[in-house]
């Protein structure tokens, strides 16, 4: 039976939303979680953590639900919460100058080193005398980690006011079209990505999650139906290449990484629309959108952000959930249309000298792509005994497998680099190259340089 929409809140007084008790917060196949219950839990664990002295609280959770009671029960007992982009063993070790207490489900194994509290489900029902304080948004601060696929976390600190300014947007654009929606994921609540999107946006607008992720692009399939939104990646979009089965979803959003025009195109033919790309990172959460209808689909700015060049046309931006007023510049290389609509061309961060040349590994990385025999490409600069020099690892076409196949390797590098020269000088064209199925990425759509770089060790 269908009832009203519920009504949309702001972080500042999301415990206090106008809900039935009823009302399903959280699901696990057929069996629901309460708005009752949800509250019954928050209560009890803002007791425990306001009698603990912990002040930094690293939040590393398997199940979404439990991870939503304690990061609220977190925010109400005054504590400051540390994200772990993951939860394996010796990354969150590595972390362990940021937080004072390790607060975990069974689902995570913890390094016996640290300070520790295990949340279980269960907890026992307290019930709810008082309406809960407005949280002041601007005083509690959750700390998240960049997701990088080599070298060091950097930690980036938000304020909920920062998460909830972000989330009103989200609301505006997409809110109506998911109304009534379920929200099931395969990306995580520990980065900024999944914590808005599979997490408190749906908690703030009073649509039901689901406790786990889905893992597997056949488990995506089984799951898909009309009163279903999807909160997924490049990394698993890309795999759902071998899935034929079509079952219409209410939307697909994808961030963390570039979308494939291909992944975009399939995905569409399987759940009945375009996914909605999101673009943006953890330092500014998400900017901009776009349907990929072609490869040359320009981005929209998210609105309430400005958004200005520098003098190497890199984008600078100024919103609310990013700096306030202070403008914020990135390194991301654009062009635009028109004051809200843009290309993006690459990152100055992605700009490599070799023999005083200036080479835009994104530029290679386009160029390769636009060759009928490139499905994918990623592009690293290597040293090669004393000089630097340009590696590729390529995912091919079928056209590309076939003339592999009836040309041989040598062959086909030989004919890959002529038809790069007709764009590129000889010193931008990779000088090695390996074939994969697919390009390695972590669970964000991260591309793994680390495990790319080792394809062309000795």
């Amino acid at each position: 039976m269908n009832r009203a929409p519920a009504e949309f809140s702001s972080l500042a007084h999301i415990m206090n939303a106008k809900r039935l008790s009823s009302d399903s917060v959280a699901f696990n196949g057929d069996e629901s979680i309460s708005w009752q219950t949800f509250q019954y839990d928050v209560v009890h664990f803002t007791h425990q953590l306001a009698q603990l002295p912990a002040q930094r609280l690293a939040l590393c959770f398997g199940n979404s639900y439990l991870f939503a009671v304690s990061f609220l029960a977190a925010c109400y007992a005054n504590k400051t919460i540390i994200l772990p982009g993951n939860y394996q063993t010796q990354a969150v070790l590595e972390l362990e100058q940021y937080f004072d207490l390790l607060v975990h489900d069974q689902e995570v194994k913890v390094a016996h080193q640290l300070t520790t509290l295990e949340v279980s489900s269960g907890l026992p029902d307290i019930v709810v005398e008082s309406a809960f304080p407005d949280l002041k948004l601007n005083e509690i601060a959750v700390t998240l980690f960049t997701s990088g696929s080599s070298g060091k976390a950097k930690a980036i600190q938000k304020t909920l006011a920062q998460l909830d300014a972000e989330i009103e947007i989200l609301e505006s654009l997409w809110g109506e079209q998911i109304q009534g929606a379920r929200i099931e994921s395969t990306v995580s609540h520990q980065h900024i990505y999944g914590l808005l999107f599979r997490l408190l946006w749906p908690l703030c607008a009073g649509r039901p999650f689901a406790l786990h992720n889905l893992e597997f692009p056949e488990q995506i399939v089984q799951h898909a139906n009309m009163d279903t939104a999807l909160i997924s990646s490049p990394a698993l979009l890309k795999r759902l290449s071998e899935e034929q089965q079509s079952s219409p979803l209410r939307c697909v959003f994808s961030s963390g990484g570039p979308l494939a025009t291909s992944a975009a195109n399939h995905s569409k033919a399987l759940f009945a629309h375009l996914p909605i790309e999101v673009f943006g990172s953890t330092e500014t959460g998400g900017i901009a959108y776009r349907q990929q209808h072609s490869a040359t689909t320009p981005w929209q700015l998210f609105p309430g952000v400005d958004a200005e060049l520098n003098s190497e046309h890199c984008l600078r931006l100024r919103a609310a959930h990013i700096a306030g007023n202070k403008w914020y510049q990135t390194a991301d290389q654009c062009h635009f249309h028109d004051k809200i609509s843009f290309d993006l061309q690459g990152r100055t961060d992605r700009v490599v000298k070799i023999e005083e040349k200036r080479i835009s590994l994104v530029e290679v990385e386009q160029r390769l792509e636009q060759l009928e025999w490139i499905e994918e490409s990623a592009v690293i600069p290597l040293e090669d005994g004393n000089r630097l020099a340009l590696c590729a690892v390529l995912v091919l076409t079928d056209k590309g497998h076939d003339a592999v196949k009836q040309d041989g390797k040598g062959k086909f590098w030989m004919t890959l680099r002529k038809n790069l020269r007709d764009w590129l000088e000889p010193i931008a064209i990779p000088r090695k190259y390996r074939l994969l199925d697919e390009i390695p990425l972590n669970s964000q759509g991260k591309r793994q340089v680390a495990e790319i770089e080792k394809l062309f060790q000795e």
